[in-house]
């Protein structure tokens, strides 16, 4: 096993509608076991001590989409909840979710506010669902956040560091230290620019659907072999990991 795990581990889900398409099936037949995928890779996840998993599943371009993907999309958390709600409480996990929540349906709102407030107290790993997830727009309420406290006199400016913005973004959670993104594609595409600031990238040609315990093992084993100096020298970082 590796001698480091990531405590923060980001993975862009990509690849769902290529790997439907090589199966001749619609696009949504991916997505629908890219879901199922998650519960696979949280508990192998857990297994291995990792802290926080966040996963972007829907971002705020995402609305771009034909109508019928949209939809599904929109239904399958849905699905997937009350498909493994059992699972997500016996395993201790407790749910986050990170992005805007106003043009969701209710009934989606429902299930994400009972997910948050019955899992709260659980002392396992961590999921943050980024779903309708915009690091740009995260970053941007943030700001708007500061700038009402600020005026209404719960913070001084003096007050605001980088630790304080992070408290403000959807979720205060720990940097990320590993983001992973499948498919072949090398690039952020709008997420957690922030967290991101300082961790080490893996990109793997896997499509998400496929991406199992040993992919998960090969990115983690990469991040070993890196020298996370955080802008320093290494004989000053050496105890960073």
């Amino acid at each position: 096993m590796p001698s480091v795990v990531p405590k923060h581990i980001a993975i862009i889900l990509d690849g769902n509608g290529r790997w439907a398409k090589k199966r001749m099936m619609p696009r949504v037949y991916g997505h629908r076991h890219g879901a199922f995928n998650i519960e696979k890779i949280a508990k192998y996840a857990s297994s291995l001590g990792v802290e926080v998993l966040s996963l972007y599943c829907f971002s705020t371009e995402n609305w771009r989409r034909p109508n019928d993907e949209v939809n599904y999309l929109m239904k399958l958390p849905i699905k997937y909840f009350k498909r493994y709600y059992n699972k997500i409480v016996d395993n201790d996990y407790r749910i986050l979710f990170s992005g805007r929540r106003t043009l969701i349906s209710e009934e989606l709102l429902k299930d994400i506010n009972n997910l948050e407030e019955n899992t709260k107290d659980k002392k396992g790993l961590i999921i943050n669902i980024c779903f309708d997830y915009g690091s740009q727009q995260e970053i941007s309420d943030a700001v708007l956040k500061i700038h009402h406290d600020l005026l209404k006199g719960v913070i001084k400016e003096e007050d605001v560091t980088p630790n304080l913005i992070n408290h403000y973004m959807y979720q205060d959670l720990p940097l990320v230290d590993l983001m992973i993104r499948t498919s072949g594609e090398e690039r952020l595409s709008n997420f957690m620019l922030w967290q991101n600031a300082y961790s080490e990238f893996y990109f793997t040609d896997v499509l998400w659907p496929d991406f199992n315990e040993e992919e998960l093992d090969k990115a983690i084993l990469a991040y070993n072999k890196r020298n996370r100096r955080f802008g320093g020298l290494k004989d000053e970082t050496k105890n960073n990991n």
